[in-house]
């Protein structure tokens, strides 16, 4: 079944019937069942085709535009729209990730290879493992990577380790959290390399000889376009930008929700996925500028949907949390910064209380 993008079919709501499930029984079996009886997860191949060909022929402009305006420093206004077009990239890459574009596992692994490896020099084999393990255990302090005490901590227990610089970091951690994704860009190709130790045979050698190619592309792209400052003046604004774009997207979506307790009751499918999601209110734009990650609660429940029918499935989603009596949060953009931003300046209080 085709839906068209933001069409809610009339009886999307009735499709939810209200009601608990059986005692013992699953709470997310219901909303499955209705959700495939919508359609919602059907491949939409048509729209990502279009998705992907638009933002390979911008990408194309954007080239073509760096080589006529290479020699003046005008050139530098196209590295914020090729920041813009990367996150693009990336969320094509992640949608391919989670099998949203097609079911053929070997297609998809090109897609995200090309828009990963190659067009970002980011490694779509270890995004693909961290991201998965992230899916299955959002915000679980033991499990999920992306709450692993790094450059940022994300509860008291990891900042009372915290001594030295890493001390400084955390006391100051909600002020330094948008400059620090100014480095993102940087670190997800470093990140990328570094785990080509743990690849094997042919993974590694496709992995590794894309993330060659995409630095050497980048760096004869840069060195032929334009001379060598306007070049480093570039790379740059180009990747910082990247990195904040990137940043933006993904901090509202678990910064500050609900974290399971690894020695309480196990949550079920259903209650681990959204407690520990935010949605992001908004339109078009919202949707555009976060790639569909505004919808994270859905997103997170059905990780193969595709983008264009996760806001088809909010309703259904947000009216089935209703019967259960579980919380569904939904939020403004601004606020949801404000809200992960509160919890990473919360956890560093203890440090800064010891000052």
């Amino acid at each position: 079944m085709a839906l068209a993008l933001g069409t809610l079919p009339e009886d999307a709501q009735e499709a939810a019937p209200r009601r608990r499930p059986p005692e013992g029984g699953s709470e997310f079996t219901p909303l499955l069942r209705d959700v495939k009886g919508q359609g919602l997860l059907d491949r939409r191949t048509g729209w990502y085709v279009r998705t992907i060909a638009v933002n390979a022929l911008t990408l194309a402009a954007v080239v073509t535009g760096m080589a006529f305006l290479g020699a003046s420093w005008w050139v530098l206004a196209l590295a914020p729209l090729l920041a813009v077009l990367g996150a693009r990239t990336a969320f094509i890459g992640h949608d391919a990730g989670h099998s949203q574009i097609t079911g053929n596992r070997s297609v998809s692994r090109v897609i995200g290879l090309i828009h990963g490896n190659l067009l970002l020099g980011m490694s779509y084999a270890w995004w693909n493992d961290k991201h998965n393990r992230h899916h299955a255990n959002p915000n679980h302090i033991d499990k999920d990577p992306d709450v692993a005490a790094d450059v940022l901590v994300f509860t008291s227990g990891q900042a009372a380790t915290r001594v030295g610089f890493r001390g400084w970091l955390t006391r100051h951690q909600a002020w330094l959290f948008f400059p620090l994704t100014l480095l993102e860009g940087l670190a997800l190709k470093v990140s990328g390399f570094r785990d080509l130790r743990r690849q094997t045979g042919r993974e590694r050698l496709v992995e590794g000889g894309l993330l060659l190619a995409h630095v050497v592309g980048y760096v004869t792209l840069l060195s032929v376009t334009m001379p060598l400052g306007h070049a480093l003046a570039f790379a740059a604004l180009h990747q910082a930008l990247f990195g904040l774009h990137l940043g933006m997207a993904f901090a509202p979506n678990h910064k500050g929700m609900e974290m399971p307790d690894p020695q309480g009751d196990k949550w079920g499918h259903l209650r681990r996925q959204v407690l520990t999601s935010r949605n992001i209110k908004g339109g078009i734009l919202t949707d555009w500028f976060l790639g569909g990650l505004n919808y994270q609660i859905e997103h997170h429940l059905f990780p193969s949907m595709p983008r264009p029918h996760l806001c088809l499935a909010q309703p259904m989603v947000k009216a089935h949390c209703r019967d259960l009596s579980i919380p569904f949060v939904e939020t403004g953009l601004v606020d949801s910064y404000r809200q992960a931003l509160r919890h990473m300046y919360e956890v560093g209080e203890p440090l800064r209380a010891d000052i």
